[in-house]
């Protein structure tokens, strides 16, 4: 069974904005089932397609399965299934022997940026670029299910950043 071992951080905006980043890839992706034992899931990223099962998860670990799909089928999955979809575009940054996935949301969940890693064990150590803020893992309000159906832009004024 795959596992994804994974750990989300919101990002401080000017550093960020200072930082030079690489050419980003466009991502839109829907939520066919959400319930709390797993997300099936349907992403473009780029010129590829994606159907993703997720189970539930344990501290920061979950059963993942992820298949790449023809393009074609994936954006007509969204445009048949998606009830809504998320739009964003994600930028993957080495840093010090890892890979941060940072997603800039657009659309309902504009103004929302998130990183997150991907590990190898929960208890794995990693270096923090300086653009990190504040640590969001198990924050369901983060997950991107989530955003799905309760958008960033409705609760984004009761957040605090400390």
């Amino acid at each position: 069974m795959a596992l994804e071992i994974e750990r989300k951080f919101l990002i401080n905006e000017d550093l960020w904005n200072s930082f030079e980043k690489p050419i980003g890839l466009v991502c839109k992706q829907t939520y066919l089932h959400k319930e709390i034992d797993k997300t099936i899931r349907v992403r473009v990223l780029g010129e590829k397609g994606f159907f993703t099962i997720k189970g539930r998860t344990i501290g920061f670990t979950k059963p993942e399965f992820e298949y790449e799909i023809p393009l074609k089928d994936a954006k007509e999955m969204i445009e048949m299934f998606g009830e809504s979809v998320i739009d964003k575009i994600r930028y993957v940054i080495p840093y010090h022997g890892h890979i941060w996935e940072v997603d800039v949301f657009f659309g309902e969940n504009a103004g929302l940026i998130i990183a997150e890693i991907e590990l190898k064990s929960e208890e794995e150590s990693f270096l923090k670029p300086e653009w990190l803020a504040k640590e969001v893992t198990g924050d369901m309000r983060f997950s991107n299910s989530s955003l799905q159906n309760n958008p960033y832009k409705d609760w984004k004024h009761s957040l605090e950043l400390a």
